[in-house]
């Protein structure tokens, strides 16, 4: 049995952590797959340095704005189809979705709205969680093997947020971002991460504004989702909040085919 290693980051910016050390992290971790979210690049902005990374076949979605949102994958073994997008044009031109398929399972690597900015931009992020779901469920009709992963930019649950009280009317913490989680779990998915780990305390995003990250006064944003044909394949999943270059910290997961 081989273990497949997969690791996933919201970057913030892929040109800006590649000044902070990031292939010399790559080169250290070396990961199976490496998913990357907030790039906020076209791929013919970036370096061969970026392009070409020794080892790894490169997947870009990008948005159609320029300097905005991003997905990337990298990865050891070439999928054998890749998909950009849902197939819905008003969330696919923002560049957030790339989905790989495997000869064991399907990766999902996704960067979900903000509905932080205003209330339209709440509303196209649940608009997006529903075509995001309803996109999952087709894939699973279809016998796909689901791995997700991402920067979700909802908290689950009041153990994944630092201060809940004060976040609770604040997109990202709302009742109706997290009771949709709620119901992606309830209809057959699992948060891996929380397979491993139930303590407090593990979080993923810090507002860099505040020097959050000093006080780990967090969020966990980012996650690992499988669904239920994969739990038994589940080995680890973790958090690396030691890797710094981003407001966001890297996440991990290894399933066993």
């Amino acid at each position: 049995m081989d273990t497949i290693r997969v690791l996933s980051w919201n970057v913030n910016g892929i040109r800006a952590v590649l000044k902070k050390g990031f292939l010399d992290w790559f080169d250290e971790e070396a990961p199976d797959i490496l998913c990357l979210q907030e790039t906020k690049a076209w791929p013919e902005q970036l370096s061969s340095e970026l392009l070409e990374i020794p080892g790894y076949k490169a997947y870009f979605s990008s948005a159609e704005r320029k300097g905005y949102s991003g997905v990337a994958i990298y990865t050891k073994v070439e999928p054998t189809a890749v998909q950009h997008g849902f197939g819905v044009p008003e969330f696919d031109g923002e560049g957030r979705i790339l989905i790989a398929d495997y000869e064991h399972f399907t990766l999902v690597n996704i960067y979900y709205p903000n509905g932080k900015r205003s209330p339209e931009r709440l509303d196209y992020k649940m608009r997006f969680y529903v075509a995001f779901q309803i996109a999952m469920d087709d894939l699973r009709t279809q016998g796909k093997r689901l791995a997700i992963c991402g920067d979700v930019n909802t908290a689950h649950k009041e153990i994944d947020i630092a201060r809940p009280k004060e976040n609770r009317n604040i997109s990202g913490f709302l009742p109706m971002e997290r009771e949709w989680m709620d119901q992606f779990f309830d209809s057959g998915y699992i948060d891996t991460f929380r397979m491993f780990n139930q303590d407090p305390d593990n979080y993923t995003w810090w507002d860099q504004m505040t020097r959050a990250r000093d006080r780990n006064v967090g969020w966990r944003l980012d996650y690992f989702f499988v669904d239920e044909s994969l739990r038994n394949h589940v080995s680890n999943g973790w958090i690396m909040p030691e890797v710094l270059g981003s407001d966001h910290c890297p996440i991990g997961l290894e399933i066993n085919v």
